[in-house]
């Protein structure tokens, strides 16, 4: 509590000390240019980008007021990030709900984490109080940011510092003993900029049981400023979390709300530290370089949920205890140049990254209580720890080298070209403690894209694409021993060495029209992308898990979004999309059941068909610091299971928010489900027909209120 008392009052100190009086809104600006920099790595126009791209500004999440990202990110048309309790979560984008490594999470541009050690829940080590905007890009980018950027990319992009001295302190809570205090300070003094936000929440005795947590960040950035051409940014942000893992419940709880945990010992904790160093040269109004070094470091340790494997008889259990830490060094060197010529744009990147790595776990026995007279479980109890029983331990270095390009050119009036390429060489040296073996993988490959923009009339564009993506196994997975091998089965342990990386062929159509004097703007895009070698679990009788590298798979939709201000005061989003994802060849592992064979022409689990986010808000003219929201989300049904027997049925929540500010004081108030509906965000089991369902439950009506304190010199 002394920390978190003394950050608030030297944010409070460093603002009021800043003298700088320059002024400058660029949320309008933003919005009235709809500049985005994700698409190419510079700031372009929207209507100039050949890709599916949305931005949330800073007004829309200011507005928000989000506990978590995932109802900021689900704002876009065509994205749906699953949340999966106390900020953990999953994705979809152009992707079935997955925790696949499929998307890319960035921060200012840079990946959170490095190549080869994806987490589906990166996103928890988010400051939300210290974003500016967030900008989603839809389909395969590996051509500019590698792999992973396959479903898409996700870019939150931080503020900065503000010219005016700046202080914000604020606090949220819900009836469920939520609680999160926030603060920043902003502002310049002479050539130095600074900009410091910090949070603080916990969690206890909430709704569903075991389900506790706690989170603490801290993120700065100073920009010290030689003159206009020469800028020198530093970055830091420092993280710490902690959770009660509650998981998912069965089917007979879920429909009887009955929220308690099959566990009371699963946890999740982990340590992140990001830093960077960016050096900033405009040689002159068309030259531009810059020069990044940074450096990531995490620590993760866990009992988790979702690896509790259940006997066939349900009798016996296991779980297990892993550890997972990286650290990462690197630099990435870029060079944008302008030419008259055909007013082309040309940017080229370079990339270094060294991110040593090591990973221990190891097996946890249960005991599971089943409900009376029935074959559900109730709950496990924790027996005891085995650490002479192995799972997976081994270390490493991961290194990755890319160099990539890309050039705009504008040959006619109205017609914009891009081309851009990428190639990665990913190197991993390795030592596997339970094979006892040292070893080598290799994973080199080239992507391309290119694109074209059509803007005859300033009321309407069209673009169309064609981009590739790929995404190499986690190195986790490699090391993943395989079903049937190892321990006491007799067969000496094998491993996932063959799993191919994934490659994606994606072609895509687009367009956007500005209408009613811009009062009315809709864009669009229809997808059409092959898989080759994707990566899929298939859930086996225990629980266990079995990787396969599919041989092809399908993904194609539509996407549609509208923003119309009906007037001064009232305004309508809406975003939908429709989308289907199919497996067209891959071969049922040797240990599935019941004689299937294969999962050919079947739909992808946890991939619904339809998905739509809409929001009616207003602002009276009478009452100008006041505002009014309703938000619809909709997800139809889908598959539980590959094997495409059991469906569930999708959901329709309602939530409100209400805000009003007071002379610097502002006062809000959230209902998340509003109605209070019974629904799971996912919903799996496996492919036999003993296979229970597990409910990835939701919060029941909740109530979230909060205040906020700004104050600008």
């Amino acid at each position: 509590m002394k920390i978190k008392i003394k950050i608030i009052t030297l944010l409070g100190v460093m603002s009021v000390c800043a003298q700088n009086k320059k002024n400058q809104d660029t949320t309008k600006i933003n919005q009235i240019e709809e500049i985005v920099v994700t698409s190419s790595r510079i700031h372009t126009k929207k209507t100039e980008t050949p890709v599916a791209i949305s931005k949330l500004t800073e007004k829309q999440i200011t507005e928000t007021k989000a506990t978590a990202v995932y109802e900021l990110v689900n704002k876009t048309a065509g994205v749906l990030m699953t949340n999966l309790g106390n900020e953990q979560h999953s994705m979809s984008i152009r992707q079935p709900m997955t925790t696949n490594a499929y998307f890319l999470y960035l921060e200012d541009g840079l990946p959170i984490r490095p190549l080869g050690v994806f987490n589906h829940n990166a996103l928890l080590e988010i400051n939300q109080f210290n974003i500016e905007s967030i900008e989603v890009v839809k389909g395969p980018v590996s051509s500019l940011y590698g792999p992973e950027a396959v479903g898409g990319a996700v870019n939150f992009i931080s503020k900065k510092p503000s010219d005016k001295p700046q202080l914000k302190l604020g606090y949220q809570g819900d009836q469920f003993h939520f609680n999160r205090f926030q603060a920043m300070g902003s502002g310049t003094i002479g050539r130095l900029g600074y900009h410091i936000a910090s949070l603080s929440s916990v969690q206890k005795n909430a709704w569903m049981t075991y389900s506790d947590y706690d989170k603490n960040n801290i993120n700065g950035r100073f920009d010290y400023t030689f003159n206009p051409n020469h800028k020198l940014i530093a970055t830091v942000f420092y993280g710490e979390y902690y959770t009660q893992m509650s998981g998912s419940v069965n089917e007979q709880d879920f429909y009887e709300r009955t929220y308690k945990s099959q566990t009371n010992f699963a946890y999740r904790k982990s340590k992140a530290l990001r830093t960077k160093l960016i050096y900033e040269l405009n040689w002159n109004q068309n030259t531009m370089t810059s020069l990044t070094t940074f450096m990531r470091e995490n620590q993760l340790g866990q009992n988790p949920s979702y690896a509790i494997r259940l006997s066939e008889d349900k009798k016996t259990a296991t779980g297990e205890i892993n550890s997972n830490n990286f650290t990462s060094y690197g630099i990435v060197a870029q060079h944008n140049q302008k030419f008259n010529w055909l007013n082309t744009a040309l940017v080229v990147v370079g990339l270094l990254d060294r991110s040593p790595i090591d990973y221990e776990s190891y097996r946890t026995d249960l005991q599971p209580i089943l409900k009376p007279g029935t074959t559900i479980v109730s709950q496990y109890d924790f027996i005891a720890e085995r650490p002479d029983i192995r799972l997976k331990v081994y270390n490493g270095t991961i290194y990755n080298y890319a160099v990539f390009t890309q050039i705009k050119t504008v040959p006619i009036k109205n017609l914009v070209l891009t081309l851009g390429g990428r190639y990665d060489k990913m190197n991993l040296d390795y030592y596997n403690d339970i094979s006892k073996k040292n070893g080598t993988k290799d994973y080199n490959q080239s992507t391309f894209k290119a694109g074209i923009n059509y803007n005859p009339l300033k009321t309407a564009g069209f673009y169309a694409n064609y981009s590739q993506g790929f995404s190499p196994p986690s190195v986790s997975t490699i090391f993943e021993i395989k079903a049937g091998t190892g321990g006491k089965t007799g067969v000496p342990a094998e491993f996932n060495y063959d799993l191919k990386p994934a490659l994606f062929y994606n072609y895509e159509i687009g367009g956007w029209l500005s209408l009613i004097n811009t009062k009315l703007k809709i864009d669009y895009s229809l997808y059409y992308m092959k898989g080759k070698n994707e990566l899929i679990n298939t859930r086996l009788v225990d629980n266990s898990t079995d990787y396969r590298s599919a041989g092809k798979t399908l993904h194609k939709g539509v996407e549609f979004g509208l923003n119309y201000g009906i007037s001064k005061s009232i305004n309508l989003r809406i975003g939908s999309a429709y989308s289907e994802h199919q497996f067209v060849e891959f071969e049922f592992p040797e240990k599935s059941l019941e004689g299937i064979k294969n999962l050919n022409g079947k739909e992808m689990p946890s991939a619904p068909r339809w998905i739509a986010n809409s929001e009616l808000s207003y602002h009276p003219k009478e009452l100008p610091n006041f505002r009014i929201s309703a938000e619809w989300q909709y997800v139809s049904s889908f598959f539980q299971d590959q094997i495409n027997t059991t469906k569930y049925q999708g959901y329709n929540v309602i939530n409100g928010r209400i805000g009003y500010k007071i002379k610097g004081i502002e006062a809000y108030l959230n209902i998340i489900n509003l109605t209070d509906q019974l629904y799971a965000y996912n919903v799996s089991r496996g492919n036999s027909s003993k296979s229970s369902a597990n409910y990835t439950v939701a919060a029941p009506r909740t109530f979230v209120f909060g205040v906020q304190y700004n104050l600008s010199l």
